[in-house]
This record gives structure tokens, C-alpha cells and sequence, in this order.
């Protein structure tokens, strides 16, 4: 990865009884949304917090935009959002004063606090409520309130601990085209999270972690990279004109082919052999009538990576 914003080398946590992070190395690219997943007790929220600088690491380093975090903190600190799976808030304030005095806390200027609030609460689309109190928010509002104040002093980093906890369908949904929104006007965003379907909706690149270590790590457009990572295994797509009875038998008498299945004109496979396997492949097809009107390879799923993950390990 070119330039990431920021850099994990080696990072060693220990508890008193047990090590939860074995020499964590990762890189999270500039306004992407990042996603962390793993098992219970894989090391998700240690490192987390690590990153949040909430928790000392025993050795290692994190870099943010190159800025070392351990030796320079308080360089660090105003560059960095982060909200954890149990976040609180004064519920006998008003939005306005909850988001009012997170931005005096984080040294925002006075003269620069009602900009900002009116700026974080906009993004958030809760500016319509500043005057209410928060304990009398629903649940989704509630959580767009808590990450305003995450992101009420603008970091460039936000980090996110099981944002979607508690939250029904429909606020899901508004928090995952949030997080898309704050990505494209240029926020790199790390989010930890058990729901990997709403994970593959928004997140651009993945980090799965499993028991302490790094298993697998890459952008969700293209292959893995790790120990677990399937590195040439590809998802293919192929659509014919009409319904056709032999797509299946080509596909199944591949060479490297697996996971064949056909529904209608259109076949799914997983491929190893990365481009000149995909064009034997489509030479058969042709070759043997098929008028194939489409042919690609798909992204990355996040399912499939982290089950891959989860086999590999088991093995």
C-alpha cells in the first residue's frame, strides 16, 4: 500500500495473564473505510484502543501520517476521532451542549466552537436537534450524536468500536451511508464490527485478526495479503446471452475452477491461476458455443475472506 495514513509495526500487547497482541503489523489507507474483524478475543478491541492510545503497548510502533504515536501524543491527539462499543452521554444536556462541550475538551477555540458543532451536527444530520436533550434521542439518534462528538474537532482518523450495537435495520442502514459519506469527503475511518453483510456494503479494505495476529489484510477490490489470504483464488462472474445447459459442465471440468454454480444465464466459480487461467476459461466457453456477454472477476467478500481465514487456522 502506497502512502497509508497509518502504519502498525510489530505491536506487542500484554495482559498479566496472557498476550493479546503477537507483533501486529498493518497499514490503513487515507480516507478508506477500513474494516476489523475477527473472533471474540482475537485481539480486536486491544488493538483498537492501542491505535486510540488508550492502552500502551508493551513494543512496537503505530505511525500516524508518519508521526510516531508513543513518542509524540499530543500531536497525535487532535488528528484522532474514536468512539467505543459503549459509549456514554450527558443525557441531561442538550445536543448543542453535549457537542459544545466535547469541542472545548478536545482545546477547539471558542470563537470556532458554534461553527463546529453546527458543522458536526449537519454531517450527522441531527441538526434539527440541538435543542433536545440527548437522553430523550432514540437509539440511532443517539449514535449519531456520540460520533459528531467523535468528530466535532475534524480528525482525520475515526476509529469505531461496534457501531452498529443495538441499533435496528433501518438505522444500520443510515449509519453505513454516514460512515460512506464521511470517507468521501475524505475521513479515514477504522470500524470493528460482528456484522460482516453490513461490513461488505462500506468497507473498501479489510484486516481480520485472530488470536492476537494478523491472518489476512487487503483492499476488498482485489486479492488478500496474509498467512490465511487466498492470494490468486478469484470470484468470477459469467453471463450468457440466454439460459444455457453446458455453462455448468465447462465450468465444472476446469482446470483450478471450484464453487460452480449457475442460476439462470448467469455462473459463479471461484479460479486459481489469475489472468491466464480467467483467459483458458473464457477461450472453453467460447470455444464450446457459449455467447457470453459478460465475464469479470468480482471483489473481494469479506465473508468468504474471514471463513477462509477461519478454515485455514482450523486446519
Amino acid at each position: 500500500m502506497t502512502n497509508p495514513l497509518v502504519t502498525v509495526e510489530d505491536l506487542v500487547f500484554e495482559y498479566p495473564s496472557n498476550r493479546a497482541l503477537h507483533g501486529v503489523g498493518i497499514t490503513i489507507a487515507r480516507a478508506a473505510i477500513t474494516a476489523l474483524v475477527g473472533p471474540n478475543g482475537a485481539g480486536k478491541t486491544t488493538l483498537i484502543r492501542c491505535l486510540a492510545g488508550l492502552q500502551e503497548p508493551f513494543s512496537g510502533r503505530i505511525l500516524i501520517d508518519g508521526i510516531d504515536c508513543l513518542d509524540h501524543p499530543h500531536q497525535i491527539h487532535n488528528r484522532l476521532g474514536y468512539l467505543s462499543d459503549s459509549f456514554g452521554l450527558y443525557e441531561d444536556l442538550s445536543v448543542r451542549q453535549c457537542l459544545t462541550y466535547v469541542a472545548w475538551a478536545q482545546g477547539c477555540l471558542p470563537n470556532e466552537t458554534d461553527r463546529l458543532v453546527r458543522t458536526a451536527a449537519e454531517r450527522l444530520d441531527i441538526a434539527d436537534r440541538l435543542e433536545q436533550k440527548a437522553g430523550a434521542l432514540s437509539r440511532g439518534l443517539k449514535q449519531r450524536l456520540a460520533i459528531a462528538q467523535a468528530i466535532i474537532h475534524q480528525p482525520e482518523f475515526l476509529i469505531l468500536d461496534e457501531p452498529a450495537s443495538g441499533l435496528d435495520p433501518d438505522a444500520r442502514f443510515r449509519l453505513s451511508n454516514l460512515l460512506v459519506k464521511l470517507k468521501d469527503d475524505g475521513m479515514t475511518l477504522l470500524v470493528s464490527s460482528h456484522i460482516l453483510s453490513e461490513l461488505e456494503d462500506y468497507a473498501t479494505h479489510t484486516i481480520v485478526i485472530r488470536g492476537g495476529r494478523i491472518a489476512s489484510q487487503g483492499s476488498m477490490k482485489g486479492p488478500m495479503d496474509g498467512p490465511s489470504a487466498t492470494v490468486e483464488n478469484e470470484r468470477l462472474t459469467i453471463t450468457l446471452i440466454a439460459p444455457d445447459p453446458r455453462l455448468e459442465k465447462v465450468l465444472s471440468a476446469g482446470v483450478g475452477i471450484s464453487a460452480v454454480r449457475v442460476e439462470g444465464r448467469t455462473g459463479h466459480c471461484r479460479i486459481t491461476g489469475g489472468e491466464a487461467a480467467r483467459c483458458d476459461l473464457l477461450k472453453n466457453l467460447l470455444d464450446a458455443g457459449l455467447a457470453v456477454i459478460d465475464f469479470r472477476v468480482e471483489g473481494t467478500r469479506l465473508r468468504d475472506t474471514y471463513m477462509a481465514t477461519l478454515n485455514g487456522d482450523s486446519e
